[in-house]
């Protein structure tokens, strides 16, 4: 026992003493390290990084998006785009691509099960929507993009307030682009670290045509090329003795305030157009069946051949305004998310029979036919190239050509369905009682017993049939009348059904909808010309803009200004640009064919004014109107503005409220008050038969 007692004591003791000592160490430890685990402790919480921040998330969802095919394609293209804005920034790039793409997929995935609860009952109205969903997601990311071009226009805005304040300070163009871009951690940060780069790289000039081709927006370019002009040939002052780079930098300003006016104002004008265009196909299925069961009488139109037509006239109309809505409103994207490089169209035309089968198409150079392709291809400013317009022509001949023969059959197959689900009555009346419905339906289960013994055979006679409904166990108690009139019935059914087969003028028919579809390309591009022409003054304004920034820098000449418009063109790019390649072989010749080839009188102008300076005065007293009436340009440009946005808006509200006037009064109010006259004058001429 005493040994127990000694064992126990000794246990004690020494616990007792490791507590105090572990309580020793932790007070001396506190005392002596206060300060410096406070310091660290501070330095770790602001790196610390939340496990499921929402920086994590989107990075493993990228990693996620990029596994999966469908989501894989849409999250490339938007790189291309994302790259532009972050100048290469992976981190950034994957974070913004991953959230546009989850986003995209927290709105369509709702809308899908909305179709497929609303459009269940109709398997190809069903088709057609989740394949519409396909123009919806590019769409949606669209937007979400330039949602981030405005914001990094924004934020330049600001950046080049404080350019201002920085250069007063430092002097020197790129210290004070550094120090800016050193301030925050904004898009516009980036660039402006890039700009940096360039100004003090070995050589600038071939570094900064690299940057005009990934600049995100103009303005960005016209600020770095002023900021490399300044580096190299130095500030003056104006003649007002303020920086003429400053004043610069504040006429670029004052055109990211107009742009940025003009994109809010358009948002505003159609944000909700394109869900308007959409809206209808949406309720189509909800509107026919309110329509069935409150006016039984509409059954024929909507379960019928017209019903299917009408309905398929709303989805490609539906189709086409959205479309067409979209083109009116991003008509000067700066950055396209379109592979121009390498398209699809592109690769198909590589395979040798498919090349040589669309050059047969392709109209001969030299001929009128290729000059006008070519000449409106340059107006609608389209990037496309001849070949690949030709291949998007045959290929949607051949796509529409099908789905005509396809919707052909499916409108017989209507026809036929209806025969064998339609009520069969004797009478006609605008409302049947249910009792008198399930009655029809029941004739009509029974007509479907001889239909199916008939069906496909087109020699039949009435007699035949009258034969086949006299020994059958439905009218074995039946009067001769009633068993003839049931024949007869029945006859008209069958030679309905038999006669519903695709015909020659049907496939004519199709070859028609095929010929217009070979022409919708060259059609939009039409259309595509009528808006270009719309913000023709815009561009020219643009123009005037970039002459005035450069007009008083020393060593400025005409074909550096020819640069610079060729580089921002858009609309009259290619008469500038044939004109900036001929300009050696003469100057006064270049700019009189570059004349030649435009016929806005804004343009004509100004190059009229670039011929003065090329041999006569020089350039600052050629554009001298520019300076002194800077004030009444701008608000000429402000005047113009308005107009085209209120246009854009005419355009826009005619062609997004076009399928809902469709819907509404050719789907519902037309064929409710032609069907329901009809059937009022069946209903008094069977009461009238009776008396």
């Amino acid at each position: 026992m005493p040994s127990n007692e000694v064992l126990i004591y000794i246990m004690g003791g020494t616990f007792a003493a490791l507590v105090v000592l572990i309580i020793a160490y932790v007070l001396i430890n506190k005392a002596l390290n206060k300060g410096e685990r406070k310091y660290v402790r501070e330095l770790r919480q602001g790196t610390k990084v939340n496990r499921y921040s929402s920086d994590v998330l989107y990075q493993k969802l990228y990693m996620f998006y990029v596994k999966v095919p469908g989501i894989k394609r849409y999250l490339l293209k938007l790189r291309r785009r994302l790259e532009i804005i972050s100048v290469q920034d992976e981190y950034q790039t994957r974070r913004q691509a991953s959230a546009i793409i989850t986003k995209a997929l927290l709105i369509i995935i709702p809308l899908t099960l909305l179709i497929i609860v609303m459009a269940s009952s109709n398997k190809l109205l069903l088709g057609i929507l989740i394949i519409f969903e396909i123009f919806m997601i590019e769409a949606i990311i669209e937007g979400m993009v330039s949602k981030l071009d405005s914001k990094l226009l924004k934020q330049q805005v600001n950046f080049f307030s404080e350019i201002r304040h920085a250069y007063h300070e430092y002097n020197m163009v790129e210290e004070a682009i550094y120090q800016v871009s050193q301030n925050d951690e904004l898009e516009v940060s980036r660039q402006g670290e890039k700009i940096y780069e360039i100004l003090i790289s070995n050589d600038p000039e071939e570094e900064l045509e690299k940057y005009y081709d990934i600049a995100p927006n103009s303005y960005l370019k016209e600020f770095a090329g002023i900021s490399y002009l300044t580096r190299e040939f130095g500030d003056r002052k104006s003649e007002s003795g303020a920086s003429l780079y400053l004043k610069n930098l504040n006429n670029i300003t004052q055109e990211m305030q107009i742009e940025i006016l003009k994109r809010d104002k358009l948002d505003y004008v159609f944000q909700s157009l394109s869900f308007i265009a959409i809206v209808p196909i949406l309720f189509i299925e909800a509107l026919k069946s309110w329509a069935v069961s409150n006016f039984s009488f509409t059954r024929s139109f909507y379960d019928g051949k017209l019903g299917l037509i009408v309905q398929m006239l709303i989805i490609v109309l539906t189709f086409a305004c959205y479309l067409l809505i979209r083109k009116v409103k991003d008509t000067t994207s700066e950055n396209s998310s379109k592979n121009t490089q390498n398209p699809w169209q592109a690769k198909l035309y590589k395979i040798p029979i498919v090349k040589w089968f669309v050059d047969l198409f392709i109209p001969k150079k030299g001929t009128k036919a290729n000059k006008n392709l070519t000449k409106l291809l340059k107006d609608a400013a389209s990037k496309d190239k001849m070949e690949w317009v030709y291949i998007n022509k045959i290929c949607l001949t051949i796509l529409v050509f099908i789905v005509s023969l396809f919707f052909m059959g499916r409108i017989h197959k209507t026809a036929i369905d209806y025969i064998y689900t339609s009520p069969t009555s004797d009478f006609d009346l605008i409302s049947m009682s249910s009792k008198q419905e399930k009655e029809a339906m029941n004739q009509t289960t029974i007509d479907n017993v001889f239909l199916d013994k008939f069906r496909g055979k087109v020699n039949t006679t009435v007699e035949q049939i009258e034969l086949e409904v006299k020994y059958s166990s439905y009218y074995k108690d039946a009067k001769e009348e009633e068993i003839e009139k049931t024949a007869q019935r029945i006859y008209t059914k069958l030679q309905t059904i038999n006669s519903e087969y695709i015909k020659w003028f049907e496939v004519l028919i199709s070859l028609i909808f095929a010929t217009c579809g070979y022409m919708v390309p060259t059609w939009m591009l039409y259309f595509q010309k009528i808006l270009r022409q719309l913000e023709m003054e815009d561009e020219v304004m643009q123009y005037q803009t970039i002459i005035l920034m450069l007009m008083k820098i020393e060593r400025i000449n005409v074909e550096m200004i020819l640069e610079w418009l060729e580089r921002y063109a858009n609309i009259f790019k290619g008469p500038i640009s044939k004109c900036v390649n001929n300009y050696e072989s003469g100057a006064w010749e270049a700019l009189e064919e570059l004349k030649n080839d435009i016929t806005y009188q804004p343009l004509i102008t100004i190059v009229e004014s670039l011929q003065a300076a090329v041999e006569r005065i020089p350039i600052r007293e050629a554009f001298d109107e520019l300076d002194t009436e800077r004030d009444y340009y701008q608000e000429r440009r402000k005047a113009s503005n308005e107009r085209l946005i209120s246009r854009k808006g005419m355009i826009g509200k005619a062609i997004g409220f076009a399928p809902m006037i469709v819907l509404f009064v050719g789907y519902l109010i037309v064929p409710l008050v032609a069907i329901g006259l009809m059937s009022m004058t069946d209903s008094f001429q069977t009461i009238g038969g009776m008396m």
